[in-house]
């Protein structure tokens, strides 16, 4: 996938979102209790590190926190000075919570009527409208 002409500018847009997705959960941990579910690494930048939150609440704990999301990505190995937190606005602004975060959930598996429902209605999808009894 990634192979070919490195400096086509969608490779490296991938490759980048790629290395910040590795870093996010790298300092996930690292966050205060209960905000990791709610914060995601948007960039580092210029020795700053900006963080999404998906409300204020979770932006005055992140910012209270500073002095020890800094230390620990310093202790990564990046070269970072400030940190930035910015609520993230609209109903995608916010990527799906990890598995293994605090507000992860399992989804229960389909009934076996769910399940029967779903293939007559996928079957359906697939046959030509033209040749349907219309009695």
């Amino acid at each position: 996938m990634l192979d070919g002409d490195a400096n086509d500018p969608g490779k490296l847009f991938l490759r980048r979102a790629m290395w910040l997705e590795a870093l996010d959960l790298q300092l996930r941990p690292g966050l205060p209790p209960g905000v990791a579910a709610h914060a995601r690494l948007a960039n580092i930048n210029r020795g700053r590190l900006v963080y999404l939150v998906d409300a204020p609440v979770w932006h005055a704990k992140l910012r209270l926190a500073a002095t020890d999301v800094l230390e620990v990505a310093r202790s990564i190995g990046l070269e970072v000075t400030e940190l930035v937190v910015k609520i993230a606005t609209g109903p995608h602004a916010m990527r799906a919570p990890a598995v293994g975060t605090s507000n992860s959930h399992s989804v229960p598996p389909l009934s076996a009527a769910a399940r029967e429902a779903f293939a007559a209605a996928l079957a359906g999808r697939d046959e030509d409208p033209s040749k349907q009894d219309s009695s």
